[in-house]
This record gives C-alpha cells, sequence and structure tokens, in this order.
C-alpha cells in the first residue's frame, strides 16, 4: 500500500493544483498506467475492491478498510443491505430493461411517487436520469425548455458561483467554477451562457469588520448587478449547491442570503435551481432536502427546480432525478407537454428498484433522524480531536463544518510553507489522504478551496447508519492520519515546531 499512497498525495480526483498536468505527466512516467487495459480517472492503478460491508471495503490483498466518504457521498445505508439485494434480485426476474420513450416501469413510478411526496409540495413532478452529471445538463436543458415553451425565448444566461462544481459534462462543467475540472477543455466551454458571482462562506469571504448581514447584502448587491449586466430579462435563472461539496468542503451560506437571492430572482422573472446532488436525500441529516433542513441553508425556501443523485440510490443504482415545481410543470403542459431531453438508460427499472428499496430502508429505519445524530455525535468527536485545547493538531486545522453525514475539515499552513517546494506536487490534503488509505480509512483530501489554488480540506460523508463505535474508530484514524503527515521530518524542519510529536502518534 506504500507506493499507492506516495502517489495518492501527488493529487487526487477532485484536487483543482493548476499544474495538475504536469504533476500527471511525470508520475505517470514511473507507474505501470499504459499497460492497463482500463483507462483511469487518476495517474495511478488503484486497489481493486472485491467485497464490502457496511461501512467496510475489503481489498484484493486483503486489507479492510473504512469508506468515511460514501465513495463520493453515495453510500447512505452501507454496503450489502440485504433488503435492496432482494429488491435487485426479483427485479431481474421480472423485468431488466425497457426504453422509457416507448414504455414505463413500475420501479421508476413508484420512486417518482416517492420523491414527489417528501417535498412538502414543492415538487409537481420529476423524471430520471443516471447520475449526478446527467440530472445538472437536464436541469440546464429543462430550465431553457420552460422559457421557450412560455415564449420567452430571449433567456439565455445562468448565474452560478465561483468556487462551484455542477458536473463533469461540458454544459455543467461551464456552470461550474472549478479551475482544476475546466483547465483542459477551458477552451471550448461555452462563456457566453454561464457567469459566475461570488460565493457564499462567510468566515472565509467576509471584509475585516463587516456583519453577516452586511456580507449578505454585499453579495446580494452583486447578483443584482449581474442581472443589471445581462439584461435582466435574459436571464433564465441563479444555480447553487445549498451546501457546497467538491471545490469547497462542506460550506454553506449564512441566514438570509437564499432569501435575498430568491427576491431578486422573483423581481426578474428567473429560476432558483438548487444542485443537491451531494447534499441531498438526507446527506445532511433530519430532512430528505438540505433547503427542509431545520438548520435553515437555505433560510426554507425551496427551488424551481432540483437536482438530486448520490444518496437516491446509495450506490446501488447508477440514477440521478430532476425535480420541478408545478409552475414549470405547468409550464411545459401549456406548450409541447414533453421533455425535449432524454437518455438510453433514462429510468432503469434496475436502478429505480435499488433506489425504492434504498429510499424503504432510510424511512424503516429512522435513517434520517439517524443521520442527524451522527452529526451531533461526529461533530463532538472532531472538535475533541483536532481543535481542543490539547489537541496536537489544533493549529493546523482552520475550521470544521458541516451538518448529519457531511463534514468538512479545512487545514490551514502558513501560504510561505504551502507554496514551498516541498508542497509544490504533493499537496497538503493529499498527503493526508494518502497516509489515511494507509491507515486503512478512505477520504478525500482536496486543494484549491478558497479560489482555486489556496485552500486544503478534507471530507467525511459516511453512511446515515455508522455507529457510534465506528464513528470513534473513523476519528483515530483521520487524527492519526494528520498528525502522522504533520509530524514528518520535513515539515517539522519546515515549521520548526515540535507541537505534532511521534510519541504522541505511537500512542494512538
Amino acid at each position: 500500500m506504500m507506493s499507492l499512497a506516495a502517489n495518492l498525495s501527488t493529487t487526487t480526483e477532485a484536487s483543482i493544483v493548476p499544474n495538475g498536468l504536469d504533476d500527471i505527466n511525470s508520475l505517470t512516467k514511473s507507474m505501470p498506467f499504459a499497460h492497463e487495459p482500463q483507462l483511469h480517472r487518476v495517474p495511478w492503478v488503484p486497489p481493486v475492491a472485491v467485497g464490502a460491508q457496511g461501512i467496510y471495503i475489503d481489498l484484493e490483498d486483503g486489507t479492510r478498510i473504512i469508506d468515511g466518504v460514501g465513495g463520493a457521498a453515495v453510500n447512505c445505508i452501507g454496503s450489502g443491505h440485504p433488503k435492496v439485494l432482494q429488491a435487485i434480485s426479483e427485479q431481474l426476474q421480472k423485468i431488466t430493461y425497457v426504453y422509457n420513450v416507448q414504455l414505463l416501469n413500475q420501479p421508476s413510478q413508484e420512486l417518482a411517487k416517492h420523491l414527489i411526496s417528501v417535498s412538502e409540495g414543492a415538487f409537481a413532478q420529476c423524471f430520471f436520469v443516471s447520475g449526478g452529471s446527467e440530472a445538472m445538463e437536464a436541469v440546464i436543458k429543462l430550465a431553457r425548455q420552460y422559457f421557450w415553451e412560455i415564449s420567452q425565448p430571449e433567456r439565455r444566461y445562468f448565474i452560478a458561483r465561483k468556487q462551484s462544481y455542477h458536473g463533469n459534462c461540458l454544459g455543467t462543467l461551464a456552470l461550474s467554477h472549478h479551475p482544476g475540472r475546466r483547465a483542459p477543455y477551458e477552451a471550448i466551454l461555452n462563456h457566453d451562457v454561464f457567469h459566475h458571482v461570488s460565493p457564499a462562506y462567510y468566515k472565509r469571504y467576509a471584509r475585516e469588520g463587516e456583519s453577516e448581514e452586511e456580507y449578505v447584502q454585499r453579495l446580494a448587491d452583486e447578483v443584482d448587478a449581474k442581472f443589471q449586466e445581462l439584461g435582466p430579462g435574459n436571464v433564465i435563472g441563479f444555480v447553487a449547491e445549498p451546501v457546497v461539496g467538491a471545490t469547497q468542503g462542506v460550506t454553506y451560506a449564512p441566514k438570509g442570503y437564499f432569501a435575498a437571492i430568491n427576491k431578486i430572482c422573483k423581481k426578474y422573472g428567473a429560476l432558483l435551481i438548487y444542485d443537491e446532488v451531494m447534499c441531498g436525500m438526507g446527506r445532511m441529516g433530519s430532512t430528505y432536502h438540505a433547503w427542509q433542513n431545520p438548520n435553515s441553508y437555505t433560510d426554507g425556501i425551496p427551488p424551481d427546480i432540483q437536482a438530486v443523485a448520490k444518496g437516491l440510490g446509495g450506490g446501488y443504482g447508477s440514477i440521478g432525478a430532476v425535480l420541478l415545481n408545478r409552475q414549470i410543470a405547468d409550464g411545459l403542459r401549456q406548450g409541447s407537454n414533453y421533455l425535449q431531453h432524454g437518455h438510453t438508460y433514462q429510468a432503469h427499472p434496475l436502478a429505480a428498484a435499488a433506489s425504492v428499496a434504498v429510499q424503504n430502508v432510510i424511512k424503516a429505519d429512522n435513517l434520517l433522524e439517524s443521520a442527524e445524530k451522527v452529526g451531533v455525535y461526529l461533530e463532538k468527536r472532531l472538535h475533541e480531536s483536532l481543535t481542543s485545547l490539547d489537541a496536537p493538531c489544533a493549529p493546523y486545522i482552520y475550521d470544521i463544518r458541516g451538518g448529519g453525514c457531511f463534514w468538512g475539515i479545512e487545514l490551514q499552513i502558513p501560504d510561505s510553507i504551502l507554496e514551498g517546494q516541498y508542497f509544490k506536487k504533493e499537496r497538503l490534503a493529499g498527503r493526508v489522504q494518502a497516509r489515511a488509505m494507509e491507515n486503512g480509512l478512505v477520504l478525500m483530501g482536496m486543494s484549491g478551496g478558497v479560489d482555486g489554488k489556496k485552500g486544503e480540506f478534507l471530507m467525511l460523508s459516511p453512511a446515515y447508519n455508522i455507529t457510534e463505535t465506528e464513528m470513534d474508530e473513523l476519528t483515530r484514524r483521520l487524527v492519526k492520519s494528520i498528525m502522522e503527515v504533520l509530524a514528518d521530518s520535513k515539515i517539522q524542519n519546515l515549521f520548526k515546531d515540535d507541537r505534532v510529536s511521534m510519541k504522541g502518534i505511537k500512542e494512538m
């Protein structure tokens, strides 16, 4: 595992390090990458998983590791759940595929009814795709089609936020503001239709002495100015993640922000669109959608259109969904009366059956409530272990934030050190991710969360039914991994600081 960990620290799947391509080119020269029959998403050969149960994954070499991030905030009920396996098996015996332009299927009908029923009247209809990027691509087209149907074809612009991520299709990548993932394709992305304003994270971006209310007003003024710049009647909608995942590491806007944005959208007749691919379907605890959450991630304001995915199928089926309110549904109905968009595997019976079973487990086992309790306990353990007065790592932790089963840990090291030769290719968060893998824990370690260059953060998104004992072990392995990286002799020489000692690590 050592060579794997060393390579993991060089770059990560979600890294937004600007010189990532150079790093990949140099790394792959020494790896057996070119001889692999499968082209990988990373410049090394990942270990092979051969089995999984609950939060544990078994590797080909016999190692058992903890999945602390649910793959990519996907696995919400753990692997190998017997009720879901049974549902998939039963569906296999009935029907495995129909093309939904020609025929509907019972599992997708049942899943659609469930999604509408738990939306508190916010949504009137939904349709299915095969994942998050497809869902957000469909959102773009649906929103445009809506205005075409109601005779406002001049509306063509989308406003999103910097440091956002909405998918890897060309349209969704242009909508996103993820510098690393955009970089190779920047020349072919649409820069006319998609526009970006400031991210909304008070602790990081507020000016000195600026209150939350003043910060919200400044951001609202910026959004209003962008509408004016583009022409208010030309804007289709404002797109945001209620809780930002891959680019910033679980950040959310201060109270009042979404109320202000919604007011602007209403004033100009534009749509409010949420991307809950990562943070939705119970991930934040208590409720299915982040906007329903009592923590008020969006001031309780529902969107006109919303995308969900990951936690919808929980990893048992490749599926995403787009939810639309009555206004959008009526607009289409009064026009062509159908969605001019689709894919071959849309509303796949097996994926839908798996998703129905996953949602039934969440309801039967009260996993929304469990996810909320997980968040309370995990927050307590993270702060005790990382930020308390006697925590050796405390000087290097900038922020711990999140809710439910979605948490971000932002690391801090002086820029003079982080930008030095030692971290030129092997970023801090990537080093922690690599060491965590050595220590039997899968997490996400990413760079560039502040501005595309600066900002090192880790992400945790375990299954909703993780136990306190499992969280204790997850936390222990996390802290051990951070301490081992910080205790590296080269880093100690840079810091001239022995607060993180090898003695303390050996005692863990």
